[in-house]
């Protein structure tokens, strides 16, 4: 028999986080030949994550440019993604999540009539602007997909509530919660020197909906909380984008206990959340990770299409308002009943088993 043909494709760190178990699991299958692809729509933070689970490319579009629009970038992945479909000619094509990335993998697949299966299906805040763009992309491909790989039952129902064929929904669990139990497991050097005797606050912020007045809000709130409080320190990785470089600088680089870095590697990124005594982010990887670490989330965005974790009670959603963000941070500090209340060490979202059964159901569905 021969064996199925799979394109694995990612595009940023957290895709690439997130697929790295479903790869290696179906490396080990004699069944499937598999490949990757790169879009490398963020290509240092990319290229690392691959590194650390030793994952090669195949193929490599290398499509990120500074600043990139999403009218242009939608262009030229289609254009690119479309190049690479017809010399591979899968069987079957897998992204994950909401990006620019796996939106457009979804539709060039459709216009070629290639199968497509989407691993972390059926997040929803049901506002099509927040997240932007993402909201939207999630629900583009949906109903591109012929399979969908839902991380929780609330992600199922929510496809379910737009006709989604129940048959072709499985509920796996979600992979990031696979990468973080293996990762966990061994201590890193973070490279960077913090004060143990501090509390290590760990700041993550880059979402495009926050650009501007929202994220210098957050900044200045951070910057506060620090003034306030000389028992805590902070560590923010920034990300790349000018967007965000330019106002964590600004209004965070001034003082001496904000250590403002490059972004840190997966595994060092891991160890930070480790080491941290409560996080505060935008991030919606870091709201399936904290929780499973015991640690604390503070996320600050108005929604969340990961609502499980707000209902076990270890997330809170602050936004960008600057007296909520300083509050609930400093109960944290202060309120140790608080604290444990929220630091309960449980995963909504899966139990590090999701790749094994998004294989077992690919095999079942390709043989």
């Amino acid at each position: 028999m021969k064996n199925k043909r799979i394109l694995c494709v990612v595009g940023t760190r957290p895709e690439a986080i997130k697929m790295a178990p479903v790869i290696l699991a179906l490396q080990k299958q004699e069944w499937a030949d598999v490949k990757v692809l790169a879009t490398a729509q963020h290509r240092q933070m990319l290229d690392q994550v691959l590194s650390v689970f030793g994952i090669a490319l195949d193929y490599d579009l290398d499509i990120m440019q500074s600043n990139q629009g999403l009218t242009e970038l939608t262009t030229r992945l289609l254009v690119a993604l479309d190049k690479v479909l017809e010399k591979a000619s899968p069987d079957m094509v897998l992204g994950q999540g909401d990006t620019t990335t796996v939106m457009t993998t979804s539709l060039a697949c459709f216009y070629r009539k290639i199968a497509f299966g989407h691993v972390e299906a059926g997040l929803r805040t049901n506002d099509i602007y927040n997240p932007f763009p993402e909201e939207m992309n999630r629900v583009v491909v949906s109903h591109l997909s012929a399979l969908h790989f839902a991380p929780t039952k609330s992600a199922r129902d929510n496809l379910l509530r737009e006709n989604i064929s129940e048959g072709h929904i499985y509920v796996t669990g979600n992979t990031v919660i696979d990468a973080l139990l293996a990762t966990a497991r061994k201590d890193f050097e973070i490279g960077i020197d913090l004060d143990s005797a501090k509390q290590l606050i760990l700041l993550t912020s880059h979402r495009r909906e926050n650009f501007g007045a929202p994220m210098r809000d957050a900044f200045t709130a951070i910057l506060e909380l620090v003034e306030r409080n000389d028992t805590i320190e902070v560590l923010y990785p920034v990300h790349p984008n000018p967007n965000v470089t330019k106002p964590a600088h600004e209004i965070l680089g001034v003082h001496s206990r904000i250590h403002l870095v490059e972004p840190l590697g997966y595994t060092q990124f891991v160890q930070a959340m480790k080491q941290a005594y409560l996080i505060i982010s935008d991030s919606g990887g870091v709201q399936e990770e904290a929780p499973a670490l015991g640690k604390p989330v503070l996320v600050l965005r108005e929604e969340t299409e990961r609502p499980e974790a707000v209902d076990a009670g270890v997330v809170r959603l602050v936004g960008t308002n600057k007296t909520l963000i300083i509050s609930e941070a400093e109960k944290l500090l202060f309120d140790k009943e608080y604290y444990k209340s929220m630091a309960l060490g449980i995963s909504p979202y899966g139990d590090g088993k999701a790749a094994d059964r998004i294989v077992s159901i690919l095999k079942k569905w390709l043989l």
